[in-house]
């Protein structure tokens, strides 16, 4: 019995697996655990917690790990993350000669092999052409994107840092929120309106502009909570003026983004979205079309965009998943 570990490690939380190997690209989980990543001083401290709880499920013969950010001389230190990863590190915790690590958005786009249709929702059906290229955008503690081309028998993700690109703003509107963030960070990434924190920041600059007021209740739960989760749900029950404000312009650039994406990879294989948030306000990414507008407004290529399938990963397993099918590839 062929066993593997893998890992999606990110800047708020991690997942950690272990796989039975069910012929050439089945998976069959044998335990699996989400730890808070800033509970732990590292990597390797929480990979050992999890290997001491399910380590008697089987010794892996192989490892994988998808981390947020670059990955130089096999060690991952991201923007997002409280610590930096080390493959060396993690092998010697997981006593195996070597271990493979990746960025997360690629072990994201190679865990999309391992997913049923169950497992999307879809914003714009588009048509697949077969073998071409496929864009994935990830919104969650920050932004990732990246692209899979197809050899002829499976596709082959190729890493990005595309997230930490320039904010484009599009309308008067946006123009005014980038000047904005201008003044307190400098250079404005996408990464710093497509994201959980980018969220709060639309809302912060719409309460400055004076947009609408600051219910008590909502304040407070703003102060007690994570800002980006409460200022989503309120927006999507309609609770609040602010909210629903900052998650329309929030949806605005995400689609633009996927549009952008979806060009820079003439994505006729699938603009797919993963990340924790676009699950969480799928209502609001299929509401009156905001989304699809501002993925299509890209002029002449309007049309080519609109055939392309666009579809949001449910399946939080899917970079666990990415990894685990990875070192079984290692194995192999």
């Amino acid at each position: 019995m062929t066993i593997v570990l893998a890992g999606d490690i990110g800047g708020t939380k991690t997942n950690l697996g272990l796989f039975r190997l069910k012929g050439t690209r089945g998976l069959s989980p044998l335990a699996e655990e989400s730890f808070f990543s800033a509970d732990f001083p590292g990597a390797g401290e929480m990979l050992a917690e999890f290997l001491k709880m399910h380590g008697k499920r089987g010794t892996p013969s192989a490892a994988a790990f998808g981390a947020p950010g670059p990955v130089r001389d096999a060690r991952v230190h991201g923007v997002n993350l409280p610590w930096s990863v080390v493959a060396k590190s993690l092998a010697k915790v997981a006593r195996l000669p070597n271990v493979g690590l990746m960025n997360d958005l690629v072990a994201n786009a190679r865990g999309l092999d391992a997913l049923k249709p169950r497992d999307y929702a879809v914003l714009n059906r588009g048509q697949f052409a077969p073998g071409g290229t496929r864009t994935l955008v990830s919104a969650g503690t920050g932004l990732g994107e990246a692209f899979s081309f197809w050899d002829g028998r499976r596709y082959h993700p190729v890493p990005s840092e595309g997230g930490h690109a320039d904010f484009g703003p599009r309308d008067g509107f946006q123009i005014r929120l980038l000047e904005h963030m201008m003044k307190e960070y400098g250079h404005v990434s996408l990464e710093r309106v497509l994201s959980g924190p980018g969220l709060h920041a639309i809302y912060v600059f719409l309460k400055k502009t004076r947009f609408a007021r600051e219910p008590r209740w909502l304040g407070e739960d703003l102060e007690n909570g994570d800002p980006s989760a409460v200022i989503a749900a309120s927006a999507i029950a309609g609770r609040s003026a602010l909210c629903v404000k900052a998650l329309d312009v929030f949806v605005q650039v995400y689609g633009a983004a996927a549009g952008n994406a979806a060009l820079a990879g003439w994505a006729t294989g699938g603009v797919f979205l993963g990340g924790g948030i676009a699950p969480k306000i799928l209502p609001a990414l299929k509401r009156g079309g905001v989304f699809l507008r501002a993925f299509l407004d890209k002029g002449r290529h309007a049309e080519s965009l609109s055939r392309m399938p666009v579809q949001v990963i449910l399946n939080d397993r899917a970079a666990l998943l990415g990894a685990a099918l990875a070192a079984a590839e290692r194995d192999a």
